[in-house]
């Protein structure tokens, strides 16, 4: 099926380069961003670079798009968008094989990954053997399940003794307050604020508090490598407006939460949570870095030789594969 993917995105990528980048009048380069999914807080900082108007005064114009699920990838692979929003883990299988898409990881958007497994308090699930006997509510992806299985059995589990149920949890609150599962795998930002804002009791351990190996980084900003190697200014330009969005959600977390509210209308029906969440991930942007976006070379690397040596990968991902921080501000 990827291999399918490719040759069409070759096509694709064969009429749509001469389009992508050109100047678009008095408004300078033209860029498209996709998002990975309905706008939310990992978002924030190009609404309000959009707000502001800074994508203007450096000659960008940017305009973002919503994708249709998992199609990010394959947008900015084609040029079709020049920058998005993915994930160093879900963006891993198409790095390797014959023939890899054409995307680079030029920024991280939050520094540390804040994912994790939420279940009701006080079922015994606050530490990862306790999954043992309850149900989890799986994509059925073998990264998803070898990470579970690691840290179960870490903590002295039998990850076969965890109950398997296919399901795409999109509201965390009704699944676990209605015993629709007992675990899910979340993003807290989001998913556990969102427990948090609606009363629901519950506990939750972070990945990358059980294994370093899982402080990987997600989300993380990609580029097409088409754009990037022919227009390294316009994608300096861009990251640094975009710094520029994020450190002011930094030191302004309800003030950037309006601009999102502002600019995405139908998150008004969860105004406490979009704030709440905002608080929550204004204080991880940058977290322990100086500079915004910084992909620490090592903890990349780290995850992906975890994915070599457990299989997980069509072929070896080499190193410092699929980042750079060649574009980052100095």
């Amino acid at each position: 099926m990827k291999k399918l993917l490719v040759l069409t995105l070759a096509l694709l990528l064969t009429v749509s380069l001469a389009a992508c980048g050109e100047k678009g009048g008095s408004g300078g380069a033209e860029i498209v961003f996709a998002l990975d999914w309905t706008p939310n807080t990992n978002h924030t900082g190009i609404y309000v670079a959009l707000a502001k108007g800074w994508f203007e005064e450096a000659g960008l114009k940017v305009s973002v798009v919503q994708p249709s699920e998992d199609a990010t990838e394959l947008m900015v692979a084609s040029n079709r968008a020049q920058f998005g929003i993915s994930f160093q883990d879900t963006m891993a299988p198409s790095l390797t094989g014959d023939d890899p898409l054409p995307i680079t990881a030029v920024a991280a958007v939050v520094q540390h990954n804040t994912s994790g497994i939420v279940s009701r308090a006080g079922e015994g699930m606050d530490h990862p053997a306790g999954m043992e006997g309850h149900t989890y509510a799986t994509w059925d992806s073998p990264v998803e399940k070898a990470t579970l299985r690691q840290v179960v059995e870490a903590d002295g589990g039998d990850f076969d003794k965890v109950t398997l149920i296919p399901s795409n949890v999109t509201d965390e609150v009704t699944a676990l307050s209605t015993k629709q599962v007992d675990s899910i795998w979340i993003f807290y930002g989001w998913a556990g604020v969102a427990c948090q804002v609606a009363g629901l009791d519950i506990d939750y351990f972070a990945f990358s508090d059980i294994d370093p190996v899982f402080d990987y980084y997600t989300p993380v900003i990609i580029g097409c490598n088409a754009f990037l190697e022919d227009h390294p200014e316009e994608t300096r330009k861009f990251l640094d407006v975009v710094r520029r969005g994020y450190e002011y959600a930094v030191e302004n977390p309800e003030e950037a939460a309006q601009i999102l509210l502002e600019a995405v209308p139908e998150l008004q029906s969860n105004r406490e949570l979009v704030l709440e969440s905002q608080k929550y991930l204004s204080a991880r942007y940058k977290d322990d870095v100086e500079t915004w976006g910084w992909i620490d070379p090592a903890r990349w690397n780290a995850f992906y030789s975890w994915l070599n040596e457990n299989d997980l990968v069509e072929s070896p991902l080499p190193e410092n594969a699929g980042f750079t921080n060649d574009y980052l501000p100095e």
